[in-house]
């Protein structure tokens, strides 16, 4: 079955992380290019901060937020709400990138005339575009469910992988605030959602003394408003030892994309910001110690625990010293050619 342009069209992805919506970035501006305007809207979780994530990405329009934990939309009143708030958008055609019959009955009861989605369950009575996910994809990983529907639709996907722009004035913010630290600039991300994927403080004080001149012009030590108190222990401790790094803590999301694309690599836990740097084609090396390897970004290099051990704590600097001297060696070897 292949569509046809749709007018005024939603796009429902509701994993809330940042790295989710990072990976379901082709798949948005796939479906965006099937619309009339080239614009969509998306339905996501706050916690995603797709508005500030996606404030320079032309293919989107607005962001809705859908408030399921305890918030408007949970509940059985809260999928009236949520139709509600659908039905103002006024919208032609929705693409659901969950299972979740949830959002399908919210975009039923919204009176959207064409409903697309995994048909998966429930939600499989909802929808009306005649196609469903082969049962062996519907509990594979959110990019291959995506991928999946996109070609059963005949959907080109022209991006191989994710691409993030970045807003200009965020990008002058970020130059004119860190002008004097001199390049090339590292960034260590230090954030991550569950304890057993965190480094920790005195693994990345460590490295960022080790990768001091002449491996790098500055080191920038970069995590959300929850990483603050981890961030000042680590900058403590450079100080302490004799070094200097720059403090990129808290940056609206935003100033992070933009200062991330500005620098030559970075090397973090596995989070959502290790995905923006692969997004805006720097070089990442994520340290994979407690969780399973990111594979669908080339701009992704995983190190991992050495044969026979597990866990973050078996990652050490020296292992991670030697992964980013000898990508920089490779990426110096290229840039000469």
């Amino acid at each position: 079955m292949k569509l046809v342009p749709a007018g005024r069209t939603l796009i429902v992805q509701p994993l809330p992380g940042i790295g989710d919506m990072v990976w379901h970035l082709p798949h948005i501006h796939a479906i965006a290019a099937t619309t009339v305007t080239g614009q969509v809207d998306i339905l996501t979780k706050p916690r995603s901060q797709a508005d500030r994530l996606l404030c320079a990405d032309p293919s989107v329009d607005r962001i809705l937020w859908v408030e399921r934990e305890l918030g408007r939309h949970a509940g059985i009143p809260g999928i009236f709400r949520l139709a509600a708030l659908l039905r103002q958008g006024t919208y032609q055609r929705v693409w659901i990138l969950h299972g979740s019959t949830r959002y399908a009955l919210a975009a039923w009861l919204a009176g959207i005339p064409e409903r697309i989605g995994y048909g998966v369950g429930g939600q499989a009575w909802l929808l009306n575009v005649p196609v469903r996910l082969p049962v062996g994809c519907r509990h594979a990983h959110p990019t291959v469910r995506a991928d999946a529907l996109l070609d059963l639709l005949q959907v080109p996907r022209t991006e191989p992988e994710p691409r993030l722009p970045v807003l200009a004035a965020a990008e002058q913010t970020v130059l004119e605030r860190f002008a004097d630290w001199p390049r090339p600039w590292i960034a260590l991300g230090i954030g991550s959602s569950e304890p057993w994927k965190q480094w920790g403080a005195a693994h990345f004080a460590e490295l960022a003394l080790a990768l001091q001149h002449p491996l790098a012009g500055s080191i920038f030590i970069v995590g959300g408003p929850g990483e603050r108190s981890l961030g000042d222990d680590i900058l403590r401790q450079v100080r302490e030892g004799g070094g200097a790094a720059a403090d990129a803590i808290a940056l609206p999301l935003e100033q992070t994309a933009a200062l991330l694309s500005h620098c030559r690599g970075y090397i973090g836990n596995d989070t959502g910001v290790l995905n923006m740097a692969a997004a805006l084609e720097t070089p990442a090396l994520g340290l994979f110690g407690g969780s399973p390897p990111l594979t669908h970004s080339r701009w992704i290099h995983a190190i991992t625990p050495p044969a026979g051990q597990s866990g973050m704590v078996a990652i050490t600097v020296a292992q991670v010293l030697d992964a980013f001297a000898r990508w920089d060696e490779a990426d110096e070897s290229h840039r000469t050619i």
